[in-house]
């Protein structure tokens, strides 16, 4: 197996961004019309009241204080309350296709690569907007890419298991260099007439190019020392939807085929589970946690990455050693952690140490530790 190392990063930011204050003026108003629309049920003990959500709950409960997204108006209307996309033709590019050409195109140039030296393309993320053709395919064909590609979905973890199958692809010589590409459109799933998840997510996509180190024209890049992945099913985190719904009887409701999560079951059985991936994988390496200058860690909750961090290193960690982007980004699944790499990596030194970690639904928690050269 040949040395890999990270040589480029990339990211692709929607354009429209939604605040706390203005995702609960628009929640609050649904609230109102549902209550006016169903009194006389309510008032019988037939229907539940629903109730408004605050800017100080959501930010208590996660951290965030904004999110970006593909579609701004749908979200805020009380009556739609989801992104409207245009209908695109079959010989058009997707939308999930064209945010993966943008951060591509970032993540070639901070590599100082071309398309030319690239051999495989592979989308990893929560949800493919299609089950085929593979969105990587045609990710590959719109930007000219020869060789192959595939579709990885292991949830919020889906970037950390794109990185393992690249490494392993350069690593023994089946490509020279992979693009893993990480289109994120969470505003889609996201039930935002629910007032325990409408604030989780954001939209964004995310690129990372993995070369073998020998080739690599940046030689200030990350040699990725290892890699370690972990599954444990739970049904915690989940989401329903499929093309056998339409089949199904009795048919589902609408609600059911959104983002669902048992959230506080899922901050008890997640926080140790990946607090452990890491320790074992630092250890199998004979990296002391405390020599690790940075964790780039998930961005789902402010609350569970401090504790993850300071459960690894046996004291709370540092802005800088475990830096946060959900406060501005919100969740956006797999491309999370790569988001936090992206932006907080320029200031390593040669050698420095550090953890890239995604994990998610599944449950699934990907660990990829580097080096910088």
């Amino acid at each position: 197996m040949v040395r890999t190392v990270i040589s480029g990063t990339g990211l692709f930011t929607p354009a429209e961004s939604i605040s706390n204050a203005e995702l609960v003026t628009a929640f609050n108003e649904y609230v109102r019309r549902h209550n006016e629309r169903h009194a006389a049920e309510i008032l019988a003990g037939n229907v539940a009241a629903l109730a408004p959500s605050s800017t100080e709950f959501i930010e208590k409960a996660s951290g965030i204080r904004s999110r970006y997204v593909v579609n701004k108006s749908g979200v805020l209307d009380p009556e739609i309350m989801r992104p409207q996309i245009r209908n695109r033709g079959n010989d058009e590019h997707s939308i999930m296709c064209e945010m993966g050409i943008t951060a591509s195109q970032d993540a070639l140039k901070n590599a100082g690569r071309t398309i030319a030296d690239v051999d495989a393309v592979l989308v990893a993320c929560s949800n493919m907007q299609r089950p085929y053709p593979a969105m990587a395919v045609e990710l590959q064909h719109f930007l000219g890419i020869k060789g192959f590609a595939y579709d990885i979905n292991v949830a919020c973890a889906s970037a950390a298991f794109g990185i393992q199958a690249a490494a392993e692809a350069v690593g023994r010589g089946d490509a020279r260099s992979v693009l893993v590409v990480s289109p994120e459109i969470c505003s889609g799933h996201l039930n935002f007439r629910d007032r325990d998840s409408h604030f989780i997510f954001g939209d964004a996509c995310t690129a990372v190019l993995v070369e073998s180190a020998d080739q690599a024209t940046q030689k200030d890049g990350f040699e990725i020392l290892g890699t370690r992945l972990l599954t444990q099913f739970s049904s915690n985190i989940r989401n329903n939807h499929g093309f056998l719904n339409r089949s199904e009887l009795p048919l589902r409701s609408e609600r059911d085929t959104h983002f669902v999560q048992e959230g506080r079951k899922v901050f008890k059985d997640v926080v140790p589970m990946v607090a452990q991936l890491i320790t074992d994988h630092l250890r199998s390496l004979e990296i002391d946690p405390a020599t690790v200058k940075r964790f780039w860690l998930h961005q789902a909750n402010l609350g569970m990455n401090q504790l993850i961090s300071k459960r690894v290193l046996g004291r709370d960690a540092t802005e800088q050693e475990a830096p946060v982007i959900l406060d501005e980004y919100a969740n956006t699944s797999s491309a999370g952690s790569v988001i936090a790499f992206h932006k907080y990596n320029a200031d390593l030194k040669a050698g420095d140490t550090g953890v890239l970690c995604a994990f998610g639904a599944g449950y699934s928690a990907g660990s990829v530790v580097i080096r910088k050269l």
